[in-house]
């Protein structure tokens, strides 16, 4: 039997390559710290999981869930929006429940999209937004996300011809791998792009709790007439450490999320329901957790730079996300600069090609470790004496 073309255009997985690479210096004795995954470090709050105890102890949740997820969720979902953002969301028809958001971002050309349209993708930018394109079999160009530019896309700088003919474009605030937030002028100006050349966007809302400095993210959708041409993806993966769970919802345009679950209709048969009850819960319940998780990661970042800086590496310290974008020294291309720290010094971090062509230059490291950790693998970079202090 031979694979389907479909298949065969998929590209190579790139955290599969580097779990592969860090897995064997593992396997060795060596004592790796891991800086390259996107794997929250911290449990799922206690009353999280106590709900889901309680849910899968009642005999209701183990059948079968609604086609389109339990109504208690949906609810939650737009109560949530509602003191976050300050959104009203009608939970019947701007909601729609996701087996967590990459399975969302994954579909979405297949809702939306025929065979040859043309999508529009963040460079760099998460890696499996190219899955979507390839299995909905349609085209994709990429816009750079330059520093000059504060990894904000430049939409002047869109060709003509790719800005009449594309019909869908993704966006990613705060932003993976680069760290950066977009703030309410860039929105504006994204719905008006949208507007004049008819895109429908998708906001990639992944890191959307997680903020620097005073400054909560904000929602794509708070934004006038964004819920015309677009909907927001926001995972509970991030959020309340709850990336194992698989669960997240797509909010705005009603023709989208109608969209979203006919497809989900024909795919799965909704998630287990008590997942479902206990995501409810975290939506709706105090959000004292979030606020102490968002503090534990804004303490590693400033740790992180603060370290990095005495060994004389020239860091900008990201706004947003629970990643650094990191310049490589001289010398180096991103995949060899990676290599060579876990080589020499039992570091991993991601290289930023994995992320596009625009990526070449950085790497990318998780704030998803101790603060000694963090202090550790600095210092181990230091004694390779490639930045000038």
């Amino acid at each position: 039997m031979e694979y389907s073309e479909r298949l065969k255009k998929l590209p190579v997985q790139f955290f599969a390559s580097l779990v592969e690479k860090v897995g064997k210096a593992i396997a060795e004795g060596r004592e790796v710290i891991n800086l390259g995954q996107g794997n929250p470090d911290q449990p799922t709050p206690p009353h999280i999981v106590k709900a889901l105890q309680a849910a899968a102890e009642d005999p209701i949740t183990h059948k079968y869930s609604p086609f389109r997820g339990i109504q208690e969720l949906k609810n939650a979902a737009a109560v949530f929006y509602k003191k976050q953002y300050g959104l009203d969301i009608d939970p019947a028809t701007e909601v729609a429940v996701l087996f967590g958001t990459k399975a969302g971002l994954v579909e979405l050309p297949m809702c939306l999209l025929n065979e040859g349209d043309l999508m529009l993708l963040p460079d760099p930018g998460y890696p499996d937004y190219l899955s979507g394109a390839v299995l909905a079999n349609v085209k994709y160009q990429t816009f750079p996300l330059k520093v000059e530019n504060h990894f904000l896309p430049d939409y002047n700088a869109i060709p003509v011809n790719q800005r009449e003919e594309a019909k869908l474009m993704y966006l990613n605030y705060p932003n993976n791998p680069t760290g950066a937030t977009a703030d309410r002028a860039f929105f504006e100006e994204t719905v008006a792009f949208a507007k004049k050349h008819h895109i429908t966007i998708l906001h990639d809302f992944a890191y959307g709790a997680i903020g620097f400095d005073g400054k909560k993210p904000i929602s794509f959708l708070e934004v006038e007439g964004a819920k015309d041409i677009g909907v927001e993806m926001y995972t509970l993966s991030k959020t309340y450490n709850m990336a194992g769970w698989r669960v997240g919802f797509a909010v705005g345009n009603p023709t989208i999320i109608e969209a979203l679950n006919l497809i989900q209709d024909h795919l799965y048969c909704s998630l287990f329901p008590a997942v479902q009850k206990a995501a409810a819960v975290a939506l709706t319940d105090d959000q004292q957790c979030v606020d102490k998780l968002v503090a534990r990661y804004e303490s590693r970042r400033n740790v992180l730079m603060n370290e990095c800086r005495k060994i004389g590496w020239d860091v900008q310290a990201p706004r947003g996300s629970f990643f650094a974008w990191l310049p490589v020294p001289s010398g180096f291309t991103s995949e060899a600069f990676a290599d060579y720290l876990l080589e020499k010094v039992d570091v991993a971090v991601a290289a930023g090609n994995g992320f596009g062509e625009y990526g070449e230059g950085y790497i990318r490291v998780g704030l998803l470790v101790d603060e000694e950790l963090l202090v550790e693998a600095v210092d181990r970079i230091g004694k390779l004496n490639l930045f000038s202090k």
